[in-house]
């Protein structure tokens, strides 16, 4: 068990390796040559030229101005500069709501840690219990905790109490920041400028017809259950194999383009290249003239698959985009059910162009409610069975352990520092080295799912990590480690005895929590933004392998917030404060530390690095206050089950209201503020509709939204062909054709969908 001089070591090499990381990113970022590495978001945006092009040999790889080296750590200022507004202008409105996260961590940690410190800290300290129990392992630390006061003790009052200060306080920012957030969200959708998801709904499961295509089918519901609204819908092609051939002929292009450059700069030379596997192997040729040769094998395959696509049936896909003349009839059509069959003609707002994932449109509902079922399988199994592994790992993060498997190593770890070391330093990073891989996983999970946009993978991919952190990493550690820690004192204790041990052991566990939020919130958080992996990847590319600026862009990788990551492990330390401010108060400065690091560091990065692939609109925010009110919660019933061990049953009763008004305040949060999140106010899209119409009547939307969703291998290709934009102009065709035979009309023309 980490002992106080433990937590010390693990913080003195945490702090240093925090700092290291953020004195080598200050060096970094000022150098030429890695700018592309820092600043990356500027360079897309096309405000940032590159200054290797500028200066001397010497100036495009090394900054030689000495003023900059002093002012070397003025970019955390810098960060915290820019308004909210321009904030949102420049970087979105999701990356902005998700740093809130953490500076809403800091509007409830910062008084509920002075409070706890000032009224529980000193409680605890003089409870002198620790001292009087026989066998049970313990440290300074736990001394500081609810574990130190005897049995049946009227200071139990005082945790009581306390514990609804906290949850009243908790309550109180998080309904003003749910209001806050609702309104930027609305205020965001008001101000925005014109964009295609605003008009346009998907569709799915579009129902099999024996007389009409899918494209027909489409078209002739929609004209007769939309007469005054329908514009032009879009249908979806399964054109993977088509997408292959050109993402071949985008890199042979781009070869091209390297070897055509070479050449003009040395016009005496034609540039050769083999035949063979990466141009390392089989003949030599000529090397423009070879990829001028594929390209155009490649143009062909090309038309020849678009050809085939677009003429075969079944590469039509169940789905479509469907677009109208007003976000106020969009509004309408994607909030209301279109048949009589509740699993057919299933429409809802269609995500944004660039949030679309266009593998899983084509999944059916039934298909898709099995996939569901089995990835939850899926999921109890990874969830539970993980807690084995986790297990054996932090039974060989400990002194014990080690000795048990490399007993070689027994004289050295046995060296009070290096003791020190193992025990406040190795749980975490252990802990955290074996979560590497599980994001990934998840992410697959969520894909076979079904998902069709990019935010509800990661919303998705975030509640299922966030579970396997709950299960494994809280309680999983909490179990495994006060069984592992305690179990000597288990075998000598009588049954009765054993579940006072057990409300004794469990605040104990907070040294583990403490070493981790050093390694992850803390080390970890600073190399986020020395971005080092990204760092050696972009010079490796374009040391090897950039051979275009367009090479050197793609190099450049600017990534973005890692929303699966990042969400749920900020609910983790939530979870953590809520659990530990009536318990272990000693944690909570950790917990502050995190928080005021992170955001600094995040605000950072969506300023100069982040380039967010979607936007929502901030949509994850109902799924960010759910979890809140978990953490709330459980931090509540372990508080009501660990008094009761402590024999002061008399105070269930007082604490039974709590999670009731937990519930009840969530309820509260989601009548009066979810609908912003998932709805979009007929009264707001009536208010853009006039406007627009005032401001702007000639506005041809028909060619604004023609182009919008057609899957990205047709877009800006002269051999794309107009069957993947199958509209008409409802004025120019008052009757609504079909090709059905008698005995259907009837049912389409009624809305069946059948």
């Amino acid at each position: 068990m980490a002992t106080l001089q433990d937590i010390c070591y693990s913080a003195a090499i945490n702090l240093l390796s925090a700092i290291a990381f953020l004195f080598a990113f200050a060096m970094l970022r000022l150098q030429p040559v890695n700018d592309r590495v820092y600043f990356p978001k500027w360079y897309l945006k096309g405000i940032r030229g590159s200054p290797t092009h500028h200066g001397g040999f010497m100036k495009k790889f090394v900054n030689l101005d000495p003023r900059t080296y002093i002012r070397f750590l003025n970019w955390m200022p810098a960060a915290l500069q820019m308004p909210e507004p321009e904030l949102i202008e420049h970087a979105g409105l999701d990356s902005v709501v998700y740093i809130r996260i953490y500076l809403m961590g800091l509007k409830i940690f910062v008084p509920i840690t002075l409070l706890s410190w000032a009224v529980l800290v000193p409680v605890n300290m003089t409870g002198g219990t620790l001292d009087k129990i026989k066998d049970l392992t313990y440290s300074d630390i736990d001394k500081l905790s609810i574990s130190n006061i005897a049995e049946n003790s009227v200071r139990f009052w005082a945790h009581a109490i306390m514990s609804y200060v906290f949850t009243f306080w908790s309550f109180y920012v998080i309904y003003h920041e749910y209001k806050a957030v609702a309104n930027m969200r609305l205020q965001f959708l008001a101000a925005e400028s014109r964009r295609a998801d605003h008009f346009t709904v998907l569709v799915r499961n579009v129902p099999a017809d024996p007389d009409e295509s899918v494209t027909d089918h489409v078209e002739h519901f929609f004209r007769v259950n939309h007469p005054e609204h329908y514009l032009l819908h879009q249908v979806v092609y399964n054109a993977n194999k088509l997408a292959d051939v050109v993402e071949a002929k985008k890199a042979m292009r781009n070869w091209l383009t390297y070897y055509q450059n070479k050449y003009d700069r040395n016009p005496s030379t034609r540039p050769t290249t083999k035949t063979g596997l990466w141009g390392i192997i089989g003949t030599t040729v000529d090397a423009i003239e070879y990829y001028e040769s594929e390209i155009e094998k490649l143009i062909k395959e090309e038309e020849l698959e678009r050809e085939k696509v677009l003429s075969d049936a079944n590469a039509v896909m169940p789905a479509a985009f469907v677009s109208f003349k007003s976000r106020w009839a969009a509004a309408v059509c994607a909030q209301t059910q279109q048949s009589s069959n509740p699993t057919m003609w299933l429409t809802e707002r269609a995500p944004e162009p660039r949030d679309v994932y266009w593998s899983n449109l084509a999944i059916p509902y039934v298909e898709h409610t099995i996939r569901k079922f089995l990835m939850a399988v899926a999921l109890f199994f990874l969830t539970f069975f993980f807690v084995i592994p986790i297990a054996f790992v932090q039974s060989l993060a400990t002194i014990e352990g080690i000795e048990k498997v490399f007993p070689f190593l027994k004289h050295l770890i046995e060296v009070d520092s290096v003791k020190s070391i193992v025990q406040g330093f190795l749980p975490g990073i252990a802990l955290k080295i074996f979560l590497i891989v599980l994001p990934t996983i998840l992410m697959l999970m969520a894909k076979i799912e079904g998902f069709h946009s990019l935010s509800s993978l990661d919303r998705r991919a975030a509640s299922k990590y966030h579970l396997f952190l709950l299960v494994n990493v809280f309680f999983g550690s909490i179990i495994t480690g006060t069984a592992l820690e305690q179990l000597k004192t288990f075998m000598k204790q009588s049954a009765s005895e054993i579940p006072q041990t057990i409300g004794v052991s469990i605040p104990m566990r907070a040294t583990f929590f403490i070493t981790y939020i050093m390694v992850d919130g803390w080390s970890g958080i600073a190399a986020e933004v020395l971005r080092l992996v990204p760092l050696i990847i972009f010079h490796l590319k374009n040391t090897f392998l950039v051979k275009t600026e367009q090479d050197r862009e793609q190099a450049m990788d600017p990534g973005s917030i890692s929303f699966p990551i990042s969400e749920p492990r900020i609910q983790l330390y939530f979870m953590l404060g809520f659990v530990y401010a009536a318990v272990t108060p000693l944690l909570l400065p950790f917990i502050l530390v995190f928080f005021a690091f992170a955001y600094v560091i995040f605000r950072h990065q969506i300023i100069n690095v982040y380039d967010q692939k979607y936007e929502s609109g901030a949509g994850y925010w109902p799924d960010v206050h759910r979890r809140l009110i978990i953490g709330q919660m459980i931090a509540q019933m372990l508080l009501m089950g660990l008094l009761n061990t402590k024999g002061a049953e008399e105070l269930s009763p007082f604490l039974i209201p709590l999670p009731i008004l937990t519930m009840w305040f969530h309820k509260l949060c989601k009548g009066r503020f979810e609908s912003a999140f998932v709805k979009f106010p007929l009264q707001e899209a009536m208010v853009r509709d006039t406007l627009e119409r005032a401001t702007d009547p000639n506005l041809n939307l028909r060619t604004y939204l023609q182009d919008a969703y057609i899957h990205p291998v047709f877009k800006h290709d002269p051999s794309d062909k107009t069957e993947t934009m199958i509209y008409y102009d409802e004025e120019d065709n008052p009757l609504v054709a079909t090709k059905r035979s008698s005995k259907f009309v009837s049912d389409v023309s009624s809305g069946s969908g059948s």
